[in-house]
């Protein structure tokens, strides 16, 4: 009997989407018995989902990409250090500077000799406009150097897994599947600065003599490059969905109801970080923007999953994303890197508490590729990816023979 084959997709979200896949993979990993990141049949990533992808099909587990992204430790053999994604784009702004004097002359030109108007002639001097604020250069310099070492190659041709990175041709539109035969000779980190280049934020990356954008611009997974490999099961994060502030999560439900306990007892009610929103126009244009990108995100993602299921009937997909009604992810800044370890925590619970949620259907999904979903695992609450702040040794050791004991109960009863 063949192995079931088994893909990951991973879409993107700046460093927020990287930070909640982490979290995700790692309560995914653990929850899920038989279940490697490290050997899937193949990985598609887009944008920032790039990034984990390329870590994860040279061996990295979702455990080490949290050790150098997130812990971001100064003993971690990968540290990955924030400030490679903030640098200035000095290059690109002395390039467009240079071009100045000759706009100028032209624009002057076209309206003292020409007679062509004031307007036209500013609208020539929008060529000096950076093409980027932030360059990409160092971060693709810093992920060559991780997947560099003993084990690992930047190399698609010498990986033991298929690996496709997507990214979209500036002069054309097109989606560019690097890694895919005939596009499989750029280096995998180059691949990733190209996919990840939001325009605007970052200049696009010039490859072969051609400009390479944000592999999101056409479609949020392009999951069907792994699709037409005969999948059993893909598995699929996609770390922006846009907020449903009418309906209460239930993790919100759950805080109001400890509130009014505590209330009665007189005791004082934890308050969460991020306070709930009733209405996004009172947040400004920032919550009015930001939902607007997510729901032009999430309704291109809806329309391909159903296409997907009508195309490939034989594979079951699965896809793990936020509670549309978690305020906590919706407030955080999709660039932020500075809650990094609060975010991945509140990634990884809340995908625990989701396979709970939904063990009765995914149960039966995960089995037909071979896999068992550990209710065993899931009924330790006390679980985290992280220890809590402050936490001794001697408590993180005590919690963590609290959740043996759980797993064990679980297992017996």
């Amino acid at each position: 009997m063949s192995q079931p084959k088994i893909g990951l997709a991973l879409a993107g979200g700046g460093p927020l989407g990287a930070i909640y896949e982490v979290g995700a993979l790692c309560a995914l990993e653990e929850a899920v018995g038989g279940l490697d990141f490290t050997a899937c049949d193949g990985y598609i990533g887009v944008s920032a989902g790039g990034f984990i992808a390329a870590g994860l099909a040279n061996g990295m587990t979702p455990r080490q990409l949290c050790a150098a992204f997130i812990e971001n430790t100064a003993e971690a053999p990968d540290r990955f250090d924030p400030a490679e994604l903030l640098q200035p784009a000095w290059a690109e702004f002395g390039e467009r500077l240079r071009l100045l004097p000759g706009l100028l002359a032209d624009a002057a030109r076209e309206v003292m000799l020409e007679g062509r108007s004031v307007l036209g002639a500013i609208e020539r001097l929008g060529r000096v406009l950076p093409t980027g604020l932030l360059s990409s250069v160092r971060f693709g310099e810093a992920l060559a150097q991780v997947l560099s070492q003993p084990g690992r190659s930047n190399d698609f041709r010498e990986l033991k897994h298929r690996l496709v990175l997507v990214a979209t041709d500036l002069d054309s539109g097109d989606a560019i599947p690097f890694g895919s035969e005939g596009w499989d000779h750029v280096p995998i980190s180059q691949a990733v600065q190209a996919s990840a280049a939001l325009p605007g934020l970052f200049p696009p990356v010039e490859i072969d003599g051609r400009h390479y954008v944000d592999g999101a611009l056409k479609k949020t997974l392009h999951a069907s490059v792994l699709l037409d490999r005969g999948l059993d099961l893909l598995i699929c994060l996609n770390p922006l969905v846009p907020y449903e502030s009418n309906r209460l999560s239930p993790r919100d439900a759950r805080s109001r109801r400890a509130k009014k306990i505590a209330s009665k007892l007189g005791r004082p009610a934890v308050k969460a970080l991020q306070p709930r929103i009733h209405r996004l126009v009172d947040g400004g244009l920032p919550l009015v923007l930001s939902q607007t990108f997510r729901s032009l995100i999430h309704s291109r993602l809806a329309l391909g999953l159903k296409g997907y299921e009508l195309t490939h009937p034989q594979t079951d997909i699965l896809l793990f994303e936020p509670d549309p009604r978690d305020a906590e992810l919706f407030m955080a800044n999709t660039f932020s890197y500075r809650q990094r370890r609060h975010l991945a925590e509140h990634a990884y619970r809340a995908t625990r508490e989701l396979l709970r949620e939904r063990a009765a259907v995914l149960k039966p999904q995960f089995e037909r590729a071979g896999l068992k979903l550990r209710e065993d695992v899931l009924a330790n609450r006390d679980a985290r990816l992280l220890p809590a702040p402050g936490e001794s040794r001697m408590e993180q050791a005590l919690r963590t023979l609290r959740g043996s004991l759980t797993v064990l109960e679980a297992r017996l009863s």
